[in-house]
C-alpha cells in the first residue's frame, strides 16, 4: 500500500537515522570529465563538511548506452582524484527485482498503469491540436492511456501524477513545477522493457539511505517527478542542492558529445581545482591531494554555510 515503506527501505532508514548520507551516481556511458567531476566533487565536499558517508552509485540500467569497463574507468578516476567511497559501490543493474516490486506496488494501488503509445502517436496527437513542437524539448503525455489501451499492446508503464510539487533547493531557493502540466504521466518501465531512471533512483536513494542529493543543475527538472513517485511508494525526501553546470563553448552542457575531454589522472590537483571554482571555491594552494581536500573541505563548509543563511531570511 502507498505510505508504507517496502522492508529494505524502511531497515535502511533505521540503520542510517540521523547520518547524513550522500552519493555520486555516474553513467558508465564513458570517462568522468571536467562536468562531471564537479558533481562528484560537491557531492563529496558535501558529505564530508557534514561528517557524512558518500556513496557511489553506477547507473548502469540504459544498457544501450553504457560502455564495456567505463565503471571502472570512473572508479579509477574518483579514487586518483583522492574521492573513495565509504561503501562498496552498487551497480543498478543488480536491482531489478527492488524495481519490480515497487512497480507491482504502484500497479496495486491503481497508482501506475500500461501505456501502448509511441512517440508518434503522442506528436501526431499534439499536432492534431494544433500545438506543434518546441525543439529540443519532450512532449507532455496527453494522458491517453489513463483509462485503458483502447486495443492497443502495452508497452511502457506509467505513473498517474497530479498537480504542483514545490521543493526547497538548497542553492537555488523554492522551486515548484506542475508536473500534470509540464510532463504528464510519465514512464517507470521503457517500452524496450528496460527500467526507467525515475523509478530506479527513487529506489535505490531509499534503499540506501540517502539523506541529501547533489548533482548538477541540469538534473533539477527531475526532482519534482522524483517526490511525487517518493510520495506515492511512501518513501522520505531527501535535501537537494544543484551545483553550476560546466557549459561548452556554444553554450550547452558540457558533455562526451560536445567535446568534453576525459580526466587527466597525472593531474588530479588542476582538476580539482577547476570543479572547485565552478562551486565558487577559492583558489587553493596545498602540498598534497590530501592537503588540498581537506582545505576544499573547510571552504565548501563556509559556502553551505552561506546558502542556509540566505534560506533562512
Amino acid at each position: 500500500m502507498p505510505g508504507r515503506w517496502p522492508e529494505a527501505s524502511r531497515a535502511a532508514q533505521g540503520r542510517y537515522r540521523g547520518r547524513y548520507r550522500g552519493r555520486f551516481a555516474p553513467s558508465p556511458t564513458g570517462a568522468l570529465h571536467a562536468g562531471s567531476l564537479v558533481a562528484a566533487l560537491a557531492s563529496w565536499l558535501d558529505a564530508r563538511a557534514q561528517c557524512g558517508a558518500w556513496l557511489v552509485r553506477i547507473e548502469d540500467i540504459d544498457t544501450p548506452r553504457c560502455v564495456p569497463g567505463a565503471d571502472r574507468l570512473i572508479l579509477d578516476q574518483l579514487a586518483s582524484c583522492g574521492l573513495h567511497p565509504d561503501e562498496p559501490p552498487l551497480w543498478q543493474s543488480t536491482r531489478g527485482a527492488a524495481y519490480a516490486a515497487a512497480l507491482q506496488r504502484l500497479q496495486d494501488a491503481g497508482l501506475a498503469y500500461p501505456c501502448g503509445c509511441t512517440r508518434h502517436d503522442i506528436e501526431a496527437l499534439w499536432l492534431a491540436r494544433g500545438v506543434a513542437h518546441v525543439p529540443g524539448s519532450e512532449r507532455v503525455y496527453p494522458g491517453t492511456c489513463r483509462h485503458g489501451l483502447l486495443g492497443k499492446p502495452a508497452r511502457a508503464v506509467r505513473l498517474r501524477v497530479e498537480g504542483v510539487v514545490q521543493w526547497h533547493d538548497r542553492r537555488l531557493g523554492t522551486q515548484a513545477q506542475d508536473v500534470a502540466r509540464e510532463v504528464g504521466d510519465f514512464v517507470l518501465r521503457r517500452a524496450d522493457g528496460l527500467w526507467a531512471y525515475q523509478l530506479a533512483v527513487v529506489v535505490d536513494d531509499a534503499a540506501q539511505g540517502i539523506t541529501d542529493v547533489v548533482r548538477g543543475e541540469d538534473l533539477a527538472d527531475n526532482t519534482a517527478r522524483q517526490i511525487q513517485l517518493q510520495r506515492a511508494l511512501g518513501l522520505p525526501t531527501p535535501r537537494y542542492l544543484h551545483t553550476p553546470l560546466v557549459l561548452a563553448a556554444d553554450g550547452r552542457k558540457l558533455s562526451k558529445q560536445n567535446g568534453a575531454r576525459p580526466l587527466d589522472p597525472g593531474h588530479p590537483v588542476l582538476a580539482l581545482q577547476a570543479a572547485a571554482s565552478v562551486l565558487g571555491l577559492p583558489a587553493i594552494e596545498a602540498a598534497t591531494l590530501g592537503d588540498w581536500l581537506a582545505a576544499a573541505v573547510s571552504a565548501w563548509a563556509g559556502i553551505i554555510a552561506g546558502f542556509a543563511t540566505r534560506s533562512s531570511r
